[in-house]
């Protein structure tokens, strides 16, 4: 990593209010940009989000704005209403007053006397999707966006459903995060010591669990339908920079938008990386110069200099060399790989059936335990230790596998491979589980893509169609892109099952599917091997890190803990998010936090599924005055369920010196329309 201390226009620093057009709510921004932009302007570049720029995203921040500031742009950093420190209550996920103000705050920076009019916007995760999201509502002076680990759907490739099934693992955790995330007061240096309190009961009083609402829709509905750019592609005006990770949930949405925005205001880019941006050299690597590259689509788009960058290909993407398996890997093997068109001609669909075909044989049963999934891996990768999926050989007993014979050739894939199952369901309700494994010859076997259906919603993810048992059906349902080599002397395996917990809810009746091999097949788009360009980024280089101070946990416990009650037949994951721990600010402000998210469940019981989220996070700082900050949010969110009901239970409570300021807890019950 390089650290840039000087650049060529010296960079400025200040926080700001923006109004918004309801002329009551302000967000609070921080702005960096050249010392002379007032008599230079330069284009402004937002980042957008609710995660407090203030404390929990300063480290981050500090990487990439004043950078980009240094390289001739106003970059911006807003808090979302509601959040960190700007006025308001905390709306959902994405509502159409969040996009509103985005709008608001758009047009606000084009007007300002430092900036030339023209804007973009950034953002990972939460900022990607907003970013694509008020794209599409094209405010005029919106030219261009970066969005990263972001999705063009958010039904069916978000935290809450795949493949029309419950994700148990994120649904709750994140709506136990966002709980607590959108409990955090406003900090009193920024808003005043005589307003922080106020706002804060506020936003305390407005709060309510995400869960209810995401588990009021569970097909793909108008709540859904909001905030999906896939919805309508062409609303999008603005040029789209697209990056995503193999090892991030989100990588699927690169794929659709290189495939269904024009390609004269489109690049997409995937490289190995987990949930992080592209150059903070969290595993897996390569890192590459992100930084720069972005660089270069800022100043095509927004200073029209012609940068070489809508040259490049539609999509480069990173092809993994075959790995062991391993829950983290520093840097992954393998090579870049460039597609001018997507779908790419250089694809071809590979039909493989997973039985011979000339003796149909019997169907097979497929009656995994409801354990099945526990070494799935975290369901958004953030570069820990214990992150990725470890040696599949376990997970393979609790399924049907269907192996190829030992490869005579290497075989590279790129793309989303599909399954088509002709199969019957014992029960009205069922999933389908799939995993594609790389295995060697000792054995191992490596995770190398998935995918998940709700049979309820084999017709479509907007309706549920309960299954009649006794009757066999032909389905079929994509799997996550990927792009992966599978050597020679190895072999291709699906395996299939009927749970995958905790990442899948798993429906109140146990049953079993019957897969008949010789009419069911693996689709694979094989790449063919050509001879390529090579594809070459710059070294990662950042601005100067901010000095926080991080603290080692005086009692560290397992990232991923699994435990099996044997007489009980129960097993138990522990898992301890690791977001970012404790730390202290330059500016004297401590952060706490601490998380912990458990699933338990009996292996032959779907109704003893539970999962929990518990938080505790605390801030505070002594003034000079010796006056002291302290205030403190702790929360826990449990979801379960009967045959008919989901039942969820939350509660909250704030304390400001050790005083409880609210206390507060919900318990709601939902019908099971479809999960």
């Amino acid at each position: 990593m390089k650290y840039r201390e000087r650049f060529d226009r010296p960079v400025v620093r200040e926080d700001i209010w923006i109004p918004t057009r309801d002329g009551a709510t302000r967000l609070h921004a921080r702005v960096w940009r050249p010392a002379d932009a007032e008599t230079d302007p330069v284009p402004a570049l937002l980042e957008y989000l609710p995660y407090r720029k203030s404390d929990w995203t300063a480290p981050r921040d500090a990487q990439r704005h004043p950078w980009y500031a240094g390289h001739g742009y106003a970059s911006v950093r807003v808090d979302i209403r509601g959040h960190g420190d700007s006025e308001g209550t905390p709306g959902d996920e994405y509502d159409a007053q969040e996009l509103a103000d985005g709008v608001d705050v758009v047009n606000w920076l084009a007007a300002q006397p430092w900036c030339t009019g023209k804007v973009g916007m950034f953002g990972i995760s939460w900022g990607g999707f907003n970013s694509l999201q008020i794209a599409a509502l094209a405010p005029e002076p919106l030219k261009a966006i970066v969005t990263v680990c972001s999705t063009d759907d958010r039904y069916d490739n978000d935290v809450h459903y795949t493949g029309g099934a419950v994700l148990g693992i994120d649904m709750l955790a994140w709506a136990g995060t966002m709980l607590a995330f959108a409990a955090r007061p406003p900090d009193p240096a920024n808003v005043g010591a005589d307003r922080w309190l106020p706002m804060w009961r506020q936003r305390l009083d407005a709060l309510e669990p995400f869960l209810h609402t995401w588990l009021d829709h569970q097909q793909r509905d108008a709540y859904w339908r909001h905030g999906s750019v896939c919805e309508d592609y062409g609303a999008i005006d603005a040029a789209v920079l697209a990056v995503g990770g193999w090892n991030d949930p989100y990588r699927d949405t690169v794929l659709r938008l290189v495939e269904h925005l024009p390609g004269d205001r489109v690049r997409g880019l995937i490289g190995p990386w987990s949930h992080q941006y592209p150059d903070r050299g969290l595993p897996p690597g390569p890192a590459i110069g992100f930084l720069q590259e972005t660089l270069r689509w800022w100043d095509q788009h927004l200073k029209d200099q012609d940068t070489g960058i809508m040259d490049e290909p539609l999509l480069r993407a990173w092809l993994t060399d075959p790995v062991p398996p391993a829950t983290t890997y520093e840097a992954l093997p393998g090579r870049w790989v460039a597609e001018r068109h997507w779908p790419s001609p250089t694809v071809t669909w590979d039909e493989r059936a997973l039985g011979p075909d000339t003796t149909p044989g019997a169907p097979v049963l497929v009656r995994s335990p409801q354990h099945t999934g526990l070494d799935a891996g975290r369901f958004f990768p953030f570069g820990n230790a214990s992150d990725l999926p470890p040696d599949q050989r376990e997970e393979d007993g609790r399924s049907v596998c269907f192996d190829t014979a030992p490869l005579t050739d290497r075989v590279e894939i790129l793309g989303r491979p599909r399954l088509r199952l002709r199969l019957d369901s014992t029960t009205p309700r069922a999933h389908v589980i799939a995993r594609l494994c790389d295995v060697a010859p000792d054995g191992t076997s490596t995770l190398v893509t998935r995918g998940v259906l709700n049979l309820l919603s084999r017709h479509g993810r907007d309706r549920a169609v309960e299954w009649t048992p006794g009757t066999y059906e032909t389905v079929e349902f994509e799997l996550s892109g990927i792009g992966y080599a599978f050597p020679p002397g190895h072999r291709i395996r699906v395996a299939v099952s009927d749970a995958y917990w905790p990442w899948v809810w798993p429906h109140g009746e146990r049953g079993a599917l019957s897969v008949v091999p010789a009419d069911s097949a693996v689709l694979l788009p094989v790449r063919e091997s050509l001879d390529e360009q090579a594809i070459h980024f710059e070294e990662p280089e950042q601005a100067v890190p901010l000095p926080v101070t991080y603290d080692r946990p005086a009692d560290p416990r397992p990232e991923r803990l699994v435990t099996h009650d044997v007489a009980k037949g129960e097993w138990r994951l522990e898992v301890d998010p690791h977001y970012g721990g404790s730390r202290t600010y330059p500016d004297g402000l401590r952060y706490e936090e601490s998380a912990l998210e458990t699933y338990t469940i009996r292996s032959d019981d779907p109704l003893s599924a539970s999962a929990v989220s518990t938080w505790t996070i605390r801030l505070r700082r002594e003034d000079e005055g010796g006056d002291a900050w302290d205030a403190e949010i702790v929360t826990r969110t449990e979801l379960r369920a009967t045959r008919t009901d989901f039942i969820m239970d939350s509660r909250i409570e704030a304390r400001s010196n050790g005083e409880t300021v609210v206390k507060r807890q919900w318990h709601r019950t939902t019908p099971r329309t479809s999960g």
